[in-house]
């Protein structure tokens, strides 16, 4: 159905359910006030059960990997890992000096990857984000753009953000994303009912080799074939990529050593919508009549 906003046609949308750390966030809210007014001595532990709610969600809202403030997709499901699969993600593109490369050197491979884009970037080069999709890749949504704040937003601010990034993508790629992931995987409680709202899953990774600033592929490349195994998420970066001493994006020499340890280890890089899809169809939905930058 048309989302009024963005005049994207998505599936129905899911329902949100408060995980229980959320929950007890709210009930220590709407408890601690009241038996204040009731009991005023015991305002200092109203203080501090306020106080320690607002630790814990702000330790968990920094923990890109965490669950405890709404599902989190940092492993393939089980059918992907007896199928052998893994997902390589690539955040933070499309960039038009690196991710030509890149796709060069995944197919030159024979493997399909997931780009998480920015959707002001896809609208800026939406050919180069058309190639991705054409070569048998997917497109999935890394918000409109790329805020540092991006944790700090509230439910509006969120809206803005996924909504206008589905938007983008959609015109651009004209497929629907189907998973989102945040800003440097930092969020909080309230990103999960637009989530639901828009359909969308979130999806961090099993492990990164941190190459927006590490510059040695080596580094790069041990960290995350280190104790790999199928159902693994694996996060490079073909935008705000870190140059080697050579001044090389690293992924560049990351890609051809990684991609030939899975092979060797037997492992196979899909999409995460191919690797997630309860049903035949490996590509994600289309969108209604596209529009075109």
């Amino acid at each position: 159905m048309p989302d009024t906003l963005t005049g994207i046609s998505t599936p129905p949308p899911s329902i949100w359910r408060p995980t229980p750390l959320v929950l007890f966030a709210l009930a220590v809210h709407a408890a601690a006030p009241v038996g204040v007014i009731v009991r005023p001595a015991l305002w200092p532990w109203a203080l501090g059960a306020v106080i320690l709610s607002h630790g814990l969600i702000t330790a968990a809202s920094l923990w890109p990997r965490g669950q405890w403030l709404g599902p989190n997709l940092i492993r393939l499901p089980e059918a992907a890992i007896a199928r052998g699969e893994v997902a390589l993600t690539i955040d933070d593109g499309p960039d038009p000096d690196v991710t030509p490369a890149v796709l060069d050197l995944l197919d030159a491979h024979g493997v399909q990857a997931t780009f998480f884009c920015i959707g002001s970037r896809a609208l800026a080069h939406p050919e180069l984000c058309r190639d991705i999709v054409r070569r048998g890749h997917a497109v999935e949504n890394h918000s409109a753009q790329h805020r540092h704040s991006f944790s700090l937003l509230g439910p509006r601010g969120y809206a803005r953000e996924l909504q206008a990034g589905q938007a983008a993508l959609c015109a651009v790629t004209g497929r629907v994303p189907q998973f989102f992931r945040a800003p440097a995987g930092f969020r909080n409680p309230f990103l999960w009912p637009v989530l639901a709202r828009l359909n969308l899953r979130l999806a961090s990774w099993t492990r990164r080799g941190f190459d927006t600033h590490e510059r040695d592929p080596a580094i790069v490349t041990r960290r995350l074939l280190r104790n790999l195994r199928a159902g693994d998420i694996l996060l490079l970066h073909d935008g705000h990529a870190a140059r080697a001493a050579s001044g090389r994006p690293v992924i560049l020499d990351v890609l051809p050593p990684l991609l030939a340890a899975l092979r060797q280890a037997g492992l196979r890089a899909v999409t995460l919508h191919a690797a997630c899809a309860t049903t035949s169809s490996p590509l994600p939905p289309l969108a209604s009549a596209p529009a075109r930058p």
